[in-house]
């Protein structure tokens, strides 16, 4: 990779998927075999990390909701009282495994939280969550301030408020 990296949306025609391979199969068959038709049907949006063709990583962001009930007492008492709470969902993040351990899944969440808070400051949006595939990356996502949801331990969240704080 000669050139510098930078996020940008992802583009089928130019970003080489073929040659994104992942550590988790079903991460590295979404970029090369889904993510096109999700892209074009509005059903997420793809952001890669790149040099411009190659892909080192990417992430995906939609809209979803938080049921009221399932977030702790803390954060529910401050909220309106109706059955669902408005969120951006971070549906995927994923590392190509040539670039694991560069510390590049910091980089793809950070962009991620940023552009989904800027976004929440147009379209409300109370938290980001993720749904993690494995304990692993539950702990990576804890690492950086996310909670789990009463009774759903691979389901975590952060508050917006809290992203803002960190922009």
């Amino acid at each position: 990779m000669d050139k510098a990296l930078g996020f940008e949306p992802f583009d089928a025609k130019i970003h080489d998927r073929n040659g994104f391979i992942c550590n988790e199969p079903s991460l590295t068959r979404f970029i090369q075999e889904q993510a096109r038709k999700e892209q074009e049907s509005r059903t997420c949006s793809i952001f890669v990390l790149t040099d411009g063709t190659t892909i080192v990583g990417y992430y995906t962001l939609s809209n979803t909701t938080v049921q009221l009930e399932g977030l702790p007492t803390n954060h529910s008492k401050r909220l309106p009282k109706y059955p669902n709470v408005p969120a951006t969902l971070l549906g995927r993040l994923a590392v190509n495994q040539a670039f694991m351990a560069q510390g590049y899944g910091r980089d793809l969440l950070l962009d991620a939280l940023k552009r989904a808070y800027s976004v929440s400051l147009e379209v409300a949006s109370w938290a980001i969550v993720v749904d993690a595939l494995h304990e692993k990356a539950a702990g990576f996502y804890s690492r950086y301030g996310f909670v789990a949801l009463e009774g759903q331990p691979m389901r975590l969240f952060l508050p917006m408020a809290t992203i803002g704080q960190l922009f």
